[in-house]
């Protein structure tokens, strides 16, 4: 299912949305002001966020700016009254992939979010990183251009990592996402699948790109 995060201070706006996509089959997250926005766009994961210019704590401008920062590459689309070149200009510098002005249609809505979905899926068939290769449409990794054998939980694993690049995945969120599963359960199988992982890519627990980060989860991070 596709996750979507809508940072809307309207009500009337953000229920009209959550009830609409969720009718729609996405799973929506609302975050009713700039603050517990930033926060959830850069600690969860989204296939797409709505984001509304005029935001109580901080604007929607400035949440876009940050998760850019944060090298997330989640579409972003602004639901905005602004309609000046100039604003529009701004938005799509600072990050964000489309803009569609309020008052606005639904079914246009949901026919821009599925352009950047697909969008999205396109540029995310293929995860690079360093030497390492990650093709999710033919399920092959490669180091240096020679496959790697995974299995299939180790593959899904790696991909929701490099996915996540340059962000913390606690181990709660990996257990759930990679897992599916979703009550208390040993995190340590993860620690399992790691080893093994940097064992086929030869990377070194300390300098490699898969760090550790102790009592929390796991960074894949660029040199």
């Amino acid at each position: 299912m596709m996750n979507v995060l809508v940072v809307e201070d309207e009500p009337g706006i953000y229920k009209f949305l959550k009830q609409g996509l969720e009718e729609e089959g996405y799973v929506v997250e609302v975050a009713d002001d700039g603050i517990k926005g930033l926060e959830l766009a850069i600690g969860r994961s989204y296939h797409v966020m709505l984001l509304d210019w005029n935001l109580p704590g901080i604007s929607g401008l400035e949440i876009c700016k940050q998760v850019r920062s944060n090298h997330i590459d989640t579409p972003i689309i602004f639901l905005t009254a602004k309609d000046t070149i100039q604003e529009t200009i701004e938005g799509l510098q600072a990050g964000a992939n489309d803009y569609i002005k309020k008052p606005f249609s639904f079914d246009e809505l949901l026919e821009r979010m599925k352009v950047q979905l697909r969008n999205q899926k396109l540029k995310n068939d293929v995860l690079i990183l360093e030497n390492i290769k990650l093709d999710l449409s033919a399920h092959q990794v490669f180091k240096d251009d020679v496959e790697i054998h995974l299995t299939q939980k180790e593959f899904e694993l790696l991909a929701f990592l490099l996915r996540n690049k340059g962000k913390v995945c606690t181990r709660k969120e990996i257990i759930e996402q990679v897992w599916d599963i979703h009550f208390d359960y040993d995190t340590g199988v993860i620690d399992v699948f790691v080893n093994s992982i940097r064992k086929k890519l030869y990377l070194d627990k300390e300098t490699g790109f898969l760090q550790t980060i102790r009592g929390i989860g796991y960074l894949v991070k660029e040199k």
